[in-house]
């Protein structure tokens, strides 16, 4: 029976794809190997069971026992119990019975075991009682102060959050400096995981496919399986993944994947919405702070990070999408209106090529008849719910999507690990176009949005961008035009679409207002 790709549970090497990480191995030897008792930390799905067991194998091999406990489901238990856990998992692993049953003489056998090396993982830390939680700590501290004295070597804490802080609040011997943070796949190793199944099956992954899994999973170990997963089980007979069937599962993750990471992502998401939405929908730069409670919550559940520049960034581009998603208001009545004014023949050259200037042109005059305030959410008291940059947004979004279902095309959401609005890419008879929708703010914004778009088009060898802007109406500057210009051998066209707040988001516009 041949490996394949692992989404529940740590990997097995023998069964699954997997990836050794030696330097990551490495680091945790040293640390073991002078001593340390330090701590791990990742949001879930990132391979930190997998890289405990690699560990433990190579640890094992130098002569050390090692005991590697899950705690999760310990959080209403009481001492005597967790102690009789600790006990038979100990028993298990090292051999050794413990006759202890006070956490305050926890470690005592293995303190005064002679001529061995004892490691200890305890997994999913932040899942213990927390009124045990610092007598645990305590036990441990004991245990450090004299480590090159006796047989308990190394103590290892694992949480999906950073809890570091929690730690030194307790006078805990953990360094800060010693915390081993297990980051994502890097694009080399996300490559040599799918060439895994490649060598094995015989089956390849074309470069642009594997190109838009590192980039749409950003190298999260879960979703990298996830994506191999469903790419070999629903096209097995296939010699080579195309782009087209990367499409096709992206799309199903997006709208149909009852995948646990994502509704668990989505869970979080829904505990800050305010300030998901302040993120999703502005492009406003914000300064990342770890202080700032909302921060901190989104960036241990694995949804946002800090940039190279200090600010805040979504971590996984799927992520954003599904999020993003999630928060736009449910499809209105609009949509049908939209399709029954579609001629579809209307919208081709007579080459058959796509009018996207026809297809803008028909979404303005749509937006100047009705205006914007159909698309906003409403609260139980009819009052409007959520941000401006969401409405008009997603009125175009509508508009789109109406479109292509009456000409049976395609879209797909680029959503960029940044702040603000994603591209839209459409596809209809094999014909792709980039549109970019942003919302204007100051020349500086709107002169680069346009860079921006030509430099991501070209990356997806394309040589058309749509650049549609939304303008408030007493907007009057000059240089905020409609025009057709070449940006690094990239044709961008830009389309401009006035709103204005008093008419759109107060009383309703009246049939030819504009």
């Amino acid at each position: 029976m041949s490996r394949y790709f692992n989404t529940s549970g740590p990997n097995i090497p023998v069964e699954h794809y997997t990836l050794s990480r030696q330097d990551l191995i490495e680091r945790g030897k040293k640390l073991v190997n002078t001593n340390r008792y330090f701590t791990i930390w990742a949001p879930r799905q990132t391979g930190k069971s997998t890289y405990f067991r690699l560990l433990a194998t190579e640890l094992e091999k130098e002569g050390y026992k090692v005991c590697h406990v899950n705690i999760e489901h310990l959080a209403q238990a009481e001492e005597a119990f967790f102690c009789h856990y600790m006990g038979r998992e100990m028993d298990r692993s090292t051999g050794r019975k413990l006759e202890k049953g006070s956490l305050r003489w926890l470690f005592d056998d293995y303190i005064n075991a002679e001529n061995e090396k004892y490691v200890f993982i305890v997994d999913e830390i932040e899942g213990l009682n927390p009124e045990m939680l610092n007598v645990f700590l305590h036990t441990i501290r004991s245990a450090y102060h004299s480590r090159s004295e006796h047989a308990l070597k190394s103590v290892i804490l694992v949480g999906v959050v950073n809890i570091t802080g929690v730690i030194q609040d307790n006078a805990s011997p953990f360094n800060t400096n010693d915390n081993l943070e297990i980051p994502y796949f890097t694009d080399n190793e996300m490559f040599e995981l799918l060439q895994q199944h490649e060598t094995e099956t015989g089956q390849l992954f074309s470069q642009p496919t594997k190109e838009k899994i590192a980039y749409i999973t950003a190298g999260q170990p879960g979703l990298v399986n996830g994506f191999g997963e469903r790419l070999i089980e629903k096209y097995e007979n296939l010699p080579i993944i195309e782009y087209e069937q990367y499409l096709e599962v992206e799309d199903w993750y997006l709208y149909r994947a009852l995948d646990k990471n994502v509704a668990n992502i989505i869970n979080k998401a829904k505990h800050q919405q305010a300030f998901m939405e302040k993120l999703l929908f502005t492009e406003n730069k914000i300064r990342f702070d770890i202080d700032k409670a909302e921060h901190r919550y989104l960036h241990v559940n694995g949804i946002i990070k800090e940039n190279k520049e200090g600010n805040i960034t979504f971590w996984v581009p799927l992520y954003k999408k599904r999020i993003q998603k999630y928060f736009y208001p449910s499809m209105n009545g609009e949509a049908q209106e939209i399709q029954g004014n579609i001629v579809i023949n209307a919208y081709f050259t007579e080459t058959g090529m796509l009018n996207m200037d026809k297809i803008i042109r028909g979404y303005q005059e749509y937006a100047a008849r009705r205006g914007f305030r159909y698309f906003i959410e409403k609260d139980e008291n009819g009052k409007p719910k959520g941000l401006l940059e969401a409405a008009l947004m997603y009125s175009f979004e509508t508009y789109i999507q109406s479109f292509l279902q009456v000409l049976e095309g395609k879209s797909y959401l680029e959503a960029h690990v940044a702040l603000g609005r994603s591209d839209l890419i459409i596809n209809v008879r094999g014909q792709e176009i980039v549109i970019e929708g942003k919302v204007y703010y100051h020349i500086g914004q709107f002169q680069k949005g346009k860079v921006q778009l030509a430099y991501y088009t070209k990356g997806l060898s394309l040589t058309k961008g749509v650049y549609l802007v939304f303008v408030n109406h007493k907007v009057t500057h000059p240089d905020v035009v409609e025009q057709t210009e070449i940006i690094g051998n990239v044709e961008i066209t830009t389309y401009l679409v006035r709103y204005n707040i008093e008419t759109d988001f107060s009383e309703p516009r009246k049939e030819g207002q504009l």
